[in-house]
This record gives structure tokens, C-alpha cells and sequence, in this order.
């Protein structure tokens, strides 16, 4: 998996002060997208264990809420491959610190059914996120008064309280 960038010190992308990976390799293709460059699965750099030892030092800080997964598109079946590792890794070693995704498929349409994005990894990788920001963004929804979304049609999901209702539970902001 390659990577367009790590933000060390973000507040736009979830509660709190974050570090946050922004992955490669997105077929949404969102008009208007923000991030359009990392579309392509090569853009960036190798996420490579030196990649993953700056965000482990960054979370290490006691002023960092946690960490954000945007892209690109975390979800795709060769970035939950590579993530998936990863993100145990960081439950373990930080498990106070809240772990938060964006992607651009619906939880409940299409991560927890069959889709082209659910695959083997997809299960478990849900079970490590605190919060989904899910749907892809439309730019004719576009709304700036929005917390932490581009499009109104985005919700911002409790993962563990959807997973254990078995229904999508809207994460509460502030």
C-alpha cells in the first residue's frame, strides 16, 4: 500500500488532535473530490514500517486524541490488506486513543454486505474503528458548516454501538 501523506498534528479530520493517514488508491472518483490525486493506487510513498513508527511516536503524545484513516479510500480490499495489521497494532499499544475512518462505501449497503469492497479483512478491520465517516461525497450535498464531512448525505457513524445493535448508530459530536 502506498500513502500521499501523515498529518502529525490534524483537527479537521475527527474530534480532538489527531494524526492522520491519508492512504492510495481510490475507485469512488468523487466529483470534486479534495484529495483527487490519490486515486491512484502507486501515488505517494510505500507505507513502510518507518511510516508506521512515525504515527506510533506521533500517537504517543499525550495531547493526541488518535488517529484518522483517510484517503484515498481506506476500504478498498488492497489497503485493508495492509491496514489491518497496522491498525491492531496501534489498538495495541494505544488502546485509550480512538481510531476514526472515512470511506466513500456505506456501512451498513456495502462494508457489511457483499460489495466490492467487503472482503476477509473487512470484519475485523470495522471491529478496531471507533468511528465511520461513510458515503461518498457529492458535491451538489457539499455543506462547509458540516462537522468533520464534506456532503450532508455523510454520516459519522459509532461503529462499536452499530456493530452491537446490529443497526447504524449515529456517533454523537461533541
Amino acid at each position: 500500500m502506498n500513502y500521499g501523506e501523515i498529518k502529525t498534528c490534524d483537527i479537521a479530520n475527527g474530534e480532538g488532535i489527531r494524526v492522520s493517514l491519508f492512504v492510495s488508491g481510490c475507485t469512488h472518483h468523487c466529483k470534486n473530490c479534495f484529495n483527487a490525486e490519490t486515486w491512484n493506487f502507486d501515488y505517494g510513498k510505500p507505507f513502510t514500517k518507518d511510516a508506521e513508527n512515525t504515527i506510533f511516536k506521533n500517537l504517543a503524545l499525550d495531547y493526541v486524541d488518535g488517529l484518522s484513516l483517510l484517503g484515498g479510500e481506506p476500504f478498498e480490499p488492497s489497503n485493508q490488506q495492509a491496514l489491518l495489521p497496522f491498525l491492531k497494532r496501534v489498538k495495541e499499544l494505544y488502546p485509550n486513543k480512538t481510531i476514526w475512518c472515512y470511506t466513500g462505501y456505506l456501512f451498513d449497503e456495502e462494508l457489511l454486505k457483499e460489495s466490492r469492497a467487503r472482503c476477509e479483512y473487512t470484519d475485523e478491520m470495522l471491529s478496531l474503528i471507533d468511528v465511520l465517516v461513510d458515503g461518498e461525497f457529492k458535491q451538489e450535498l457539499y455543506d462547509i458548516s458540516l462537522s468533520f464531512r464534506g456532503s450532508s448525505n455523510q454520516r459519522i457513524i459509532d461503529v462499536k454501538k452499530s456493530l452491537e445493535q446490529e443497526s447504524v448508530i449515529l456517533f454523537n459530536l461533541f
